[in-house]
């Protein structure tokens, strides 16, 4: 969700410049715009809500009752809530970003406490809200069955990805090093250690790989309270030497890792959209992926697909891939030009279509898009002034 706000935002401001935007930001938040540490667009008004980020109710409390005082009291006529959740009782118009329905398809995914708020916060926001995007056909299709809802309020803005500065063969050799991989088969994996990422599946079909075949696991990403029994699981099938869990990477060690990489695979059982398995099209890595509805909107043809149910099935998958060099080079070529049709910029563009679509108007006026590309699927647009 960070990511999304973070490549979103400031495309918003370049595709509409008609608009006025205002973030309303946590005490945390604010002070990281003060400092510099985020950047927003210089165009964005920035407004501090007096909530502490890392309290789970005050942040609950502070979207649900100060979001909608303050978003009146300067007078905003559009509130776009980002991360699946939004106020219930709002005068002002809403639209809401819903990424996914991990908590009603897989409440395990979350903490007991959290679970049983997204229950009722996410479907709180999907009625209140007069239009819903989402980031694939597959969640759309997911929040209809949930929620009961029209498929004409819901407005599907597949998401972009954005390449950072690439590292020297250096850089690359002293990771290899660091990690203890120097001339070994590597096989990526970006995935939260949760239960609907399905590690413990991947770690599986790498054990029944051959030991002198077997490549070594990238893991990188935030600690949680899985974490040990995965280690632990690492451990029992003997591939404790094979595997390396890593913590959170900022940019540039992530992309160090990128480079690493003979392939990329992602076997999670459920997805809103699967934002790794493009940023590693686009970066030329190959990819192995489950075969679930919102990955094959990614990765269509540009991508091995398999069961992420069947343990034989994805073994055969990744070694095949790791060591079938023709392999890796066609799905690379495939997944570059794939990658190319999914941008930033087209999901902003999309994001305004249901800025259109909520303040009730079919066409556009020319005030919002000025200078810039309007969709191929035809043009909606809305009157108002600040979002």
């Amino acid at each position: 969700m960070e990511v999304v706000a973070r490549e979103l935002l400031p495309e918003l401001a370049s595709v509409a410049p008609g608009l006025e935007f205002t973030a309303f930001l946590s005490r945390e938040g604010y002070r990281a715009v003060a400092s510099g540490g985020l950047r927003l667009p210089a165009s964005f008004r920035v407004v501090e809500l007096p909530v502490p980020a890392r309290n789970r109710f005050a942040q609950v409390s502070g979207e649900q009752i100060l979001l909608p005082l303050f978003a009146e009291r300067g007078g905003v006529d559009l509130i776009h809530s980002l991360a699946s959740t939004a106020p219930r009782i709002c005068r002002i118009p809403q639209v809401v970003t819903v990424h996914d329905l991990i908590y009603a398809r897989f409440p395990q995914a979350h903490r007991r406490v959290m679970a049983a708020g997204l229950a009722v916060l996410v479907p709180a926001a999907v009625r209140a809200a007069e239009v819903i995007t989402v980031p694939s056909e597959a969640t759309k299709q997911d929040v209809v069955a949930e929620f009961g809802i029209g498929e004409e309020r819901i407005v599907v803005t597949p998401w972009g990805t954005r390449i950072g500065l690439r590292p020297g063969p250096d850089a690359v050799a002293e990771v290899r090093s660091r990690l203890r991989i120097p001339d070994q088969r590597v096989v990526l994996a970006l995935s939260a250690r949760r239960p609907h990422k399905n590690i413990e599946g991947l770690l599986e079909a790498i054990a029944r790989i051959d030991a002198r075949r077997r490549p070594t696991v990238l893991l990188p990403g935030y600690r949680t309270w899985r974490d040990s029994a995965l280690e632990r699981l690492a451990e029992e099938l003997g591939i404790d030497d094979r595997v390396r869990f890593l913590p959170w990477l900022d940019d540039r060690e992530l992309e160090a890792l990128w480079c690493c990489a003979d392939c990329f695979v992602h076997p999670a059982f459920y997805e809103g959209f699967g934002l790794p398995v493009l940023e590693a099209m686009a970066r030329g890595v190959p990819v192995a992926c489950s075969n679930i509805p919102s990955l094959l909107e990614i990765a269509g043809d540009a991508a091995i697909l398999f069961n992420p149910r069947d343990i034989d099935e994805m073994s055969g998958r990744i070694e095949e891939l790791v060591w079938n060099e023709q392999l890796q080079r066609d799905l690379r070529a495939k997944g570059l030009e794939r990658a190319q049709s999914f941008s930033w910029q087209r999901a902003a563009l999309l994001t305004v279509r249901a800025y259109a679509l909520a303040l009730g108007h079919p066409a556009p006026p020319e005030s919002w898009l000025v200078g810039r590309p309007k969709l191929r699927e035809g043009s909606v647009g809305a009157r108002g002034s600040t979002v």
